[in-house]
């Protein structure tokens, strides 16, 4: 859930190269007379450097104008990417394994560290995490900047049920943005719809839908067996629906509400038994 080493360095080279052009023109810090010193700064030094950078963005078209580094067009282009960043506050919510997990609002992103990962840097007690950075593309994926305040807030498990809502409509609907590269991002969706073959459950359903049909209740039964038998019927329809047109939002909601039927009913008998 980090980059690599290289690509950590490499990162860092192009920010500090950026930063260290934004110190100049802006004179922020004029006793910085070169790029070595500015590496060196306090990191309060650099965080008004970069408060000025998202203030201006459009200094980065100066900069790969001018090219001062004499940079190749690849790196440009690497920073070129930086003018779409999202700055401000984010919810951490999980830790994964290619990623961890941003929420900001609707919007639900797949983020990588850099030369440290996110599960060294915050205990995995302490989430979900209000944290203040921005968010950078970088090679087809996304990072953050490496500036990373964390907010000490205790959050209540209302907030944590809704963060954790939010990430599970995102990953049902394939909408975790992992990459600020509309083209990526849908070529990573289709891997992720195609990569792993679904199981065939046709025939075990369509067997079990077969014995359930042997399932009658007689009137000398318990009354509970009537609505039990039922919602087992209701609930082989609805995982054959699924497994059928997972898609068909109609069916589905129209099996499901079988399945409700024949629930509410079985709470029912269970409320009257003495």
């Amino acid at each position: 859930m980090r980059l690599s080493d290289r690509d950590a360095h490499l990162f860092f080279d192009l920010m500090w190269g950026l930063q260290y052009f934004v110190n100049q023109k802006h004179k922020i810090n004029d006793n910085i007379k070169s790029l070595e010193e500015y590496i060196k700064c306090s990191t309060e030094e650099k965080f008004e450097v970069r408060a000025a950078l998202y203030s201006d963005i459009k200094i980065i078209d100066s900069y790969i104008q001018e090219n001062p580094q004499n940079l190749s067009k690849e790196r440009l282009d690497i920073i070129s990417g930086w003018k779409c960043f999202v700055k401000g506050y984010f919810h951490i919510e999980r830790f994964l394994k290619r990623c961890t997990i941003f929420i900001q609002k609707n919007e639900v992103y797949g983020v990588l560290a850099l030369y440290q990962n996110f599960d060294e840097m915050i205990h995995r007690s302490r989430l979900p995490i209000y944290v203040q950075t921005v968010l950078l593309p970088f090679q087809g994926k996304i990072i953050y900047d490496g500036f990373f305040q964390a907010h000490n807030i205790f959050f209540g498990s209302g907030v944590k049920r809704e963060l954790k809502e939010s990430y599970m409509i995102a990953k049902q609907n394939n909408r975790i943005v992992e990459s600020f590269d509309d083209a990526k991002n849908d070529s990573q969706k289709k891997k992720e719809n195609t990569n792993k073959p679904l199981n065939n459950w046709r025939s075990e359903l369509n067997e079990l839908s077969s014995g359930s049909k042997k399932l009658k209740a007689k009137a000398s039964d318990p009354a509970i067996f009537s609505p039990a038998f039922s919602l087992v019927k209701a609930s082989i329809e609805f995982a054959q629906v699924a497994v059928s047109d997972p898609d068909d939002q109609a069916g589905l909601f129209k099996a499901l509400n079988k399945v409700r039927l024949a629930y509410n009913k079985s709470n029912t008998v269970l409320d009257r038994q003495e």
